[in-house]
C-alpha cells in the first residue's frame, strides 16, 4: 500500500514537472527570447537589491566603523545606484514596451492553436461533457496559466540566483553559518510540501462550491435570466441558495485555514526564529563583539543574508510548489484537449456538384455515444434530384439526427449514405459541406456585418446578399446596407434583431449559397403564419434548382413536398405525398387534422 502511494506521488510530481516543461517549451517556440529576457531583467533588477543587504551593507559598515576614507563608501553607493538605475531603465523598457507585445503574440499563438483544434473537432465532441469542460477550461484559463508559468520560471531562477550568490558571500565570511541555513532549509522544505498538499485538498474541496458561485454570477449578469428575475421572486430564491453556499464555503474552508496557519507558523516562524534570528545572531554576535574575529559589517551581512536565503526557500517550497502543481493540472487538461483525435476522417473526393444528384440512405442506423438505444433504426430512402423532401414526426423521432447524418456532422453507426452512388465517407469533409446550404432552428448570428452573416465569409457579394435578404422577406432597415454590423460585441451601435428577423437572415444564407442541396430544419419556427406562408412561397421559387430536405412541425409547410417521411421512434412509419398520406388516414393525417382544427378554433376565437 505504501509502495503504491509512493509510486502515485512520484507519478504526480513527474506529471507536474513534465506539464510545466511542456508549456515552457510552447512559450520558447512561439515567443523566442521572451523567457530569457523575462528572467534576465528580473535577475538584473532584484539580485542587486538583495545583495545590497549583504555586500553593500557589509562594505559601508566596515568603512564607517574604521573611520577612514569615507569617500569609498560614497563611491560604492554611487556605483550601486548606477547599477540599479541601469537595471531599472532596462526593466521598465522590457515590462512596458517589449513584454506586452510579446505576451499578446504568445496569447495569439495559444488561442489560435485552441481555436484551430476546436474547429477541427467532430460535432460529436460537444456531446461529451468531459471534452466540453476541457474546451471551456482551455478557453477561459490558459492565457492566465501561461502568464503564471512565465512568472514562476522567472521567480524561481531569480530566487535560486539570490540563494546561490548570498550563500557564496556568507561562505567567504564564515562557512559554519551555512549549517544554520541548511538546518533551517531542511525543516522548511518538508513543511512546505505539507502546506502544498493542504492547499491542493482545499482547492479540491472548494471546487464544487466555486462552480455554484459561478452559476449564481451567470444568473445575475446574463440577459437570459433578466426577464424571469424581474417578473418573479426568483431572485430571492437564488439569493437564499447563494447564502447557503456561502455558509457551506465557510464551513468547508475553516479546517484548512487552521491547518495552514499551523503549518505556516511551524515553517516560517520556528526555524527562522531559532536558527536565523537567534542561532546566527548569537554565534556571529559573539565573534563580532567578544572575540573580534569578524567585523560588524560581516555580522550584519551574515545575519541579513541568512534571513534572505530563508525567505527565498520559503517562497520556493511553499508558493511555487503550489503554483507549479496547480498549473500542471490545468496544462494536463490543455494537453488532453489538444491531443484529442477526430473520429470523422475525410477522404480524397473533392467534388462539388453544380446540379443535384441522387442521395440514398441504405439501412442507416445511428446511436449517440453513451446511449444504449439507437436514435435511428434501419432507415432506407432515396432522394431524387430536385425533389422536395419533408421529414415530420413528434419531438425525439430522429428528424434532426437524420439531417445531421446527411451533413456528415456524425457518421452512421450502421449502413451508409451515398451521393451519386459514392459513400459520403470518401469525401473530403470541407468539400462535401460545400454541396449543402443548411438553416437550423437554433441558428446563430455572428458579430459581423449583415453581408458577412449571409455569405458566411469575409468577402460577400453585396448584390447577392441583398437578393437573398429580399427572398427571405427581411424587412429591417439597414443604415449602412450590407455593411451594417450585427450585435454589439464589436460595435456599440451594432444592430440587434428580433427572433423572426434574425431567422430571416439565417434563411437568406440558403438563398445566397450556390449549391445543389438545401437542408432546412424548422426554418419558419420564429415566424408568424403570414410570414411563414410568404417564406414558403419564396423558398419554392428560390429552391427550384435545388434538392430540398426540410423539417417542420407546422404541417401546412409540408403540403408542397414531393415526398413526406413520417418518423416515429427512429423509424420511417409512413411515406408519400401529402394527398397520399391524407388518403391513407394514418398518423400523418391525424397530426395534420389536429393542427388544422387548432387553427380553425383559433380563427373562430379571434
Amino acid at each position: 500500500m505504501n509502495k503504491s502511494k509512493g509510486t502515485k506521488k512520484f507519478t504526480e510530481k513527474s506529471h507536474t514537472i513534465k506539464n510545466n516543461l511542456f508549456m515552457l517549451g510552447f512559450i520558447a517556440k512561439n515567443a523566442p527570447g521572451l523567457l530569457f529576457f523575462y528572467i534576465f531583467f528580473d535577475v538584473l533588477s532584484n539580485v542587486p537589491w538583495i545583495l545590497s543587504n549583504v555586500v553593500l551593507l557589509k562594505y559601508i559598515i566596515d568603512v564607517v566603523t574604521s573611520g577612514v576614507d569615507l569617500y569609498r563608501a560614497g563611491v560604492a553607493c554611487a556605483v550601486f545606484s548606477g547599477i540599479v538605475i541601469i537595471g531599472a531603465i532596462g526593466n521598465t523598457v522590457f515590462y512596458e514596451i517589449f513584454l506586452p507585445k510579446q505576451r499578446e503574440r504568445l496569447h495569439f499563438k495559444l488561442y489560435s492553436a485552441i481555436y484551430e483544434k476546436a474547429a477541427k473537432m467532430d460535432f460529436e465532441a460537444y456531446d461529451n461533457p468531459e471534452y466540453y469542460n476541457d474546451l471551456v477550461l482551455a478557453m477561459n484559463s490558459m492565457n492566465e496559466r501561461v502568464d503564471s508559468i512565465l512568472s514562476n520560471a522567472r521567480d524561481i531562477i531569480s530566487l535560486l540566483a539570490s540563494i546561490i550568490s548570498i550563500s557564496a558571500v556568507i561562505a567567504t565570511i564564515d562557512p559554519l553559518c551555512l549549517i544554520f541555513i541548511f538546518l533551517c532549509v531542511g525543516i522548511m522544505i518538508p513543511i512546505g510540501r505539507l502546506i502544498a498538499k493542504v492547499n491542493v485538498k482545499r482547492t479540491e474541496a472548494m471546487t464544487p462550491l466555486d462552480r455554484k458561485n459561478l452559476y449564481f454570477s451567470r444568473v445575475f449578469y446574463l440577459q437570459d435570466y433578466a426577464k424571469e428575475l424581474r417578473l418573479n421572486p426568483a431572485g430571492e430564491m437564488i439569493e437564499r441558495r447563494y447564502n447557503l453556499n456561502v455558509t457551506d464555503r465557510l464551513k468547508t474552508i475553516s479546517p484548512f485555514l487552521r491547518k495552514q496557519w499551523q503549518l505556516y507558523f511551524c515553517q516560517e516562524s520556528l526555524p527562522m526564529t531559532l536558527l536565523v534570528y537567534l542561532g546566527i545572531a548569537l554565534y556571529m554576535g559573539h565573534k563580532a563583539i567578544v572575540t573580534k574575529e569578524i567585523t560588524l559589517g560581516e555580522f550584519a551581512a551574515t545575519f541579513n543574508g541568512a534571513n534572505a536565503v530563508s525567505r527565498c526557500v520559503f517562497d520556493l517550497t511553499c508558493w511555487f510548489a503550489i503554483n507549479l502543481r496547480e498549473n500542471g493540472l490545468y496544462i494536463e487538461k490543455f494537453k488532453k484537449f489538444m491531443s484529442t483525435k477526430e473520429k470523422l476522417i475525410g477522404g480524397d473526393i473533392k467534388t462539388v456538384y453544380e446540379k443535384p444528384v441522387t442521395v440514398k440512405l441504405e439501412n442507416v442506423s445511428f446511436t449517440y455515444p453513451g446511449n444504449d438505444k439507437p436514435t435511428l433504426k434501419n432507415i432506407n430512402l432515396e432522394i431524387k434530384p430536385y425533389q422536395k423532401i419533408a421529414l415530420v414526426g413528434y419531438n425525439g423521432a430522429g428528424k434532426t439526427t437524420l439531417t445531421n447524418l446527411l451533413l456528415r456532422l456524425y457518421d452512421v453507426t450502421e449502413g451508409r449514405i451515398t451521393v451519386d452512388g459514392t459513400d459520403i465517407r470518401e469525401w473530403d469533409i470541407p468539400s462535401y459541406h460545400e454541396n449543402y446550404a443548411a438553416v437550423f432552428q437554433d441558428f446563430s448570428l455572428f458579430g459581423a456585418t449583415v453581408g458577412e452573416n449571409v455569405a458566411m465569409n469575409g468577402t460577400p457579394d453585396k448584390a447577392r446578399v441583398l437578393a437573398a435578404l429580399k427572398e427571405s422577406n427581411f424587412s429591417k432597415e439597414l443604415k449602412n446596407g450590407t455593411d451594417t454590423i450585427l450585435l454589439r460585441e464589436f460595435d456599440d451601435s451594432g444592430l440587434s434583431l428580433s427572433g423572426g428577423e434574425g431567422q430571416k437572415v439565417a434563411v437568406a444564407r440558403a438563398f445566397y449559397k450556390k449549391c445543389p442541396f438545401a437542408i432546412l430544419d424548422e426554418p419558419s419556427a420564429n415566424l408568424d403564419p403570414v410570414s411563414e406562408y410568404a417564406l414558403n412561397e419564396a423558398m419554392s421559387r428560390a429552391a427550384a434548382d435545388k434538392t430540398v430536405i426540410f423539417i417542420s412541425h407546422r404541417l401546412s409547410t409540408t403540403v408542397m413536398a414531393d415526398v413526406i417521411y413520417m418518423l416515429e421512434n427512429g423509424e420511417i412509419v409512413e411515406s408519400g405525398s401529402h394527398d397520399e398520406l391524407m388518403a391513407l388516414g394514418g398518423k400523418y393525417a391525424y397530426m395534420f387534422n389536429l393542427q388544422a382544427e387548432k387553427y380553425q378554433e383559433h380563427g373562430e376565437n379571434d
